[in-house]
């Protein structure tokens, strides 16, 4: 049943990534062409997400003591701003001023025929790779 809920709901965020046309690396970087093509679609899209997420998590949060298929919520328990998570900001960021995709319309976008989008997944997935070595490799305590 989990399964199939996180497929149905993977489902509906795609197709309305599709449908807003955020799987298109065009459209989103038309929005940060400000001197050029600029599209400020996108606002729109982001503003529609920022109402419905508020709302849901008023709904979920205030309505229910827990999630209907786990025990518990899985929230993070760090509310820190720390150097990690403004470095990974601003390469994200960066990421998806370049090539105008984000992970969130990257994978919806791998099935509508992009052939760029392949090649974006694949280094996304690399880059997350690389970062997990990275950090294990740093969390080592030096040999003596």
């Amino acid at each position: 049943m989990r399964i199939a809920t996180a497929l149905m709901i993977g489902m509906i965020f795609g197709l309305g990534i599709a449908l807003s046309g955020m799987a298109n690396p065009a459209k989103v970087l038309n929005f940060f062409d400000f001197a050029g093509s600029w599209d400020p679609s996108l606002i729109f899209v982001m503003g529609g997400a920022l109402v419905t997420t508020a709302i849901g998590y008023r709904l979920v949060f205030g309505v229910r003591s827990g999630p209907l298929l786990d025990r518990a919520y899985y929230l993070p328990d760090n509310r820190l701003i720390d150097r990690r998570l403004v470095i990974g900001s601003a390469i994200f960021g960066i990421g998806w001023g370049i090539s105008g995709f984000c992970p969130g319309g990257a994978i919806p976008a791998l099935g509508l025929g992009y052939t760029s989008t392949v090649l974006f997944v694949a280094a996304m997935i690399a880059g997350i790779a690389l970062t997990r070595i990275a950090l294990n490799v740093l969390a080592r305590p030096a040999r003596a």
